[in-house]
């Protein structure tokens, strides 16, 4: 068997990838990529901070690529966003995997993967969803003529999609209309059961994903690999994870789960189909107990469990339990039995588990219980909710124990430290190994008393920020209220826009503010001012881009999701800082949490999700070389509180001034200075 052909190393590798892709080496994103491969030989995890311009993706991509190749393996990248998912697979991978075809000694393969809800199930198709119209859409026809012209659309999507990925429908359809034509992992009848399992999109896609170098997955899919105790990722000894300031949120997210009167009773109607009926009967009745309950607790977080909701959930708990019982084991039924089987059984191993971890969680304090109502979710019924207090001892045990791991984002030094984050991810704090060189395998015996190792880096970022961005606060405001926007920060958002010329991204802490701050503008301003809500928000962020003299106004999805480079965005403004809401039930247990064990619960909490939300909003600035502009926050807290310190040492570093005259000079210029070059 001939001699392998000795494969570049990473450096030579990027430099290769940098010249194909019509790019110049830049010092940030090369020492990333060395730190990367590090990581990879050593099996040491890595945090790595690179701000936007270093091009951290080829940074990741080019060393994955080479392990993968070397050593026969498969790199899992996990992102956060769409939008990064498709950058990936339809741009960069390509791209790189013919660049570095030759060097490598052939063409690297990848793949996109997904949870098994993001693709069309054939099956269902067919065979007609017996899901049943919410409440509303009944009497509503409207409702059901859009529904029906929506799923009609997906059959017509359904011969011409070769993935049957959800994302690829462009436009897309409602969530009840794609619940027509989608099923969980816990409702599908399995590929040897159903009889389309061989044209099955979600197994062809495992089925790719099996096979390829690197495959592209989400934060989602990995908490799901790693919670659920079965496998969704094919075998994996390196992930790579981008966007990982938003990897705690998104794995809270997977393992948070509801319990409501709606989905018992949802439940009971599906196996009393199939069952005794007064075995069900047991289900109706503990879902009519349980909405008359809830009716009357109040929302918010629980700190104990009333005894007659104890009752009611246990009743829950057994009459679940005696309905799966009476479902049996499985039998060799026809297709359509089987698959109402499979449906009845996942809605009630839901509502089981749900009221087994709720009543678990007031003994093991390991989870947080609360009613969900007005404040999150207008005009639903009211919830029983249920989440981890939190997942750095999961994430230690089932991601940084099992496989080498690289954590990065452009926003990973909260206060000016990777320590904020790692205690989040359940890391050591502080780590201080130094980087072992050496031979081509640094890996250490596995041990199970062996510490983590992670090294945390920030590579910096291309752009001057002292000398391309301003961050100005507002300290002579009055801080923020509770009762909406005060006059005086509209005054302030119309002088600074003003001095812009438009060119304005308006980020609030709620939808609120964002309506009335745009409604104020109008009136007071001669540019166009959109506000989220008003379309689709990738519309109105294109038609911002587009128009240099209009502002853009909304909330948390534009202070993490829109790129604006160019002169359309010289002007950021954040009306406070973005600290969590005193009734978030999550946040504040877990505040309490910390405090009670003696630490500082509002700074490792409340201030570290804001100091991670202001500086992925001071980040919307500087998107390309030529970029300048402001950071306008206009809580004046940031200046005058304790916790100020710990915020500003978050964010980029921009020169930095409080006086509002300076400002609108420096943006009357930048204005002026624009149409001067036009």
């Amino acid at each position: 068997m001939p001699a392998k052909t000795a494969i570049p190393d990473t450096r030579a590798l990027l430099a290769t990838a940098v010249t194909s892709v019509g790019g110049a080496e830049r010092q940030g994103q090369v020492e990333m990529a060395e730190a990367v491969d590090h990581s990879i030989r050593t099996g040491e995890h890595l945090a790595v901070q690179a701000g936007t311009g270093t091009g951290k993706s080829l940074a990741y991509l080019v060393p994955s690529l080479r392990h993968a190749v070397a050593e026969e393996a498969t790199v899992v990248i996990s992102t956060a966003t769409i939008a990064l998912q498709r950058q990936l697979v339809d741009r960069d991978l390509p791209r790189l995997s013919k660049a570095l075809k030759k060097e490598l000694g052939r063409e690297p393969n990848f793949a996109i993967l997904k949870g098994r809800r993001n693709y069309l199930c054939m099956h269902r198709l067919h065979s007609g969803a017996p899901e049943e119209p919410d409440d509303g859409a009944l009497f509503d026809p409207f409702a059901v003529s859009r529904l029906g012209r929506e799923v009609k659309r997906l059959h017509e999507w359904s011969s011409e999609t070769e993935t049957g990925d959800r994302d690829e429908l462009v436009p897309g359809v409602t969530e009840q209309a794609w619940k027509q034509v989608s099923v969980t992992a816990r409702e599908c009848l399995g590929v040897a059961k159903c009889p389309i399992g061989v044209d099955c999109f979600a197994e062809r896609a495992r089925a790719e994903a099996g096979k390829a170098d690197v495959v592209v997955t989400n934060h989602a899919m990995l908490a799901i690999d790693a919670i659920e105790g079965f496998q969704v990722l094919p075998e994996h000894d390196v992930v790579v994870i981008d966007e990982a300031h938003d990897l705690v949120d998104r794995v809270t997210s997977v393992a948070t789960e509801e319990l409501s009167a709606a989905a018992i009773a949802s439940a009971a109607r599906r196996c009393g189909r199939l069952i005794d009926q007064s075995v069900a009967d047991r289900m109706v009745e503990a879902s009519e107990g349980l909405a008359m309950l809830l009716e009357d607790l109040p929302v918010g977080r629980m700190d104990e469990l009333p005894r007659a909701l104890a009752g009611t959930l246990a009743a829950v708990r057994d009459a679940s339990h005696a309905c799966i019982s009476s479902l049996g084991p499985e039998r060799k039924e026809d297709v359509e039995g089987a698959t109402n089987r499979k449906l009845a059984l996942s809605l009630l191993e839901e509502v089981h588990d749900g009221a087994v971890r709720i009543l678990d969680a007031f003994d093991d304090e390991r989870d947080v219980v609360w009613v969900s109502g007005d404040f999150a979710d207008r005009g639903r019924a009211p919830t029983l909710r249920v989440a981890p207090l939190g997942v750095g001892g999961l994430l230690r045990e089932k991601l940084f124990g099992k496989r080498t791991t690289v954590l990065t984002s452009a926003t990973l030094t909260l206060g000016g430290t990777f320590d904020t984050l790692a205690r989040q991810w359940g890391l050591p704090a502080s780590s201080q190994n130094r980087r072992a060189e050496g031979t081509a395998t640094e890996k250490e015996p596995p041990s199970d008393s062996a510490p983590i190792r992670w090294t945390g880096l920030d590579v910096g970022s291309p752009f001057q920020h002292g000398s391309s961005g301003i961050l100005y606060v507002a300290r002579h405001l009055p801080p923020p209220g509770r009762d909406g926007l005060p006059p005086s920060y509209v005054d302030e958002i119309e002088g600074l826009v003003n001095a812009a010329g438009g060119r304005t991204l308006g980020l609030f802490s709620s939808m609120r503010a964002a309506k009335a701050a745009a409604e104020a503008l109008r009136d007071k301003v001669e540019y166009t001012v959109f506000c989220q809500g008003d379309d689709a928000t990738g519309q109105l962020v294109k038609k911002f881009a587009e128009d240099p003299r209009s502002c853009l106004f909304g909330t948390l999805s534009l202070w993490q999701g829109v790129d604006v480079p160019g002169p359309s965005l010289q002007l950021v403004v954040m009306d406070r800082i973005p600290f969590p809401r005193p009734d978030d039930p999550l946040a504040s247990a877990r505040q309490k949490a910390v405090s009670e064990r003696g630490g500082n619960g509002f700074l490792t909490v409340a201030a570290t999700h804001a100091a991670l939300l202001l500086a992925q909003g001071a980040g919307r600035l500087l998107r390309s070389m030529n970029d300048k502009g402001v950071v306008a926050i206009l809580d004046p807290r940031l200046a005058t509180a304790r916790y100020g310190g710990f915020l500003r040492a978050s964010l980029p570093p921009y020169w930095t001034t409080y006086d509002p005259e300076v400002v609108r000079a420096a943006l009357k210029r930048l204005d002026a200075a624009v149409e001067a070059g036009k």
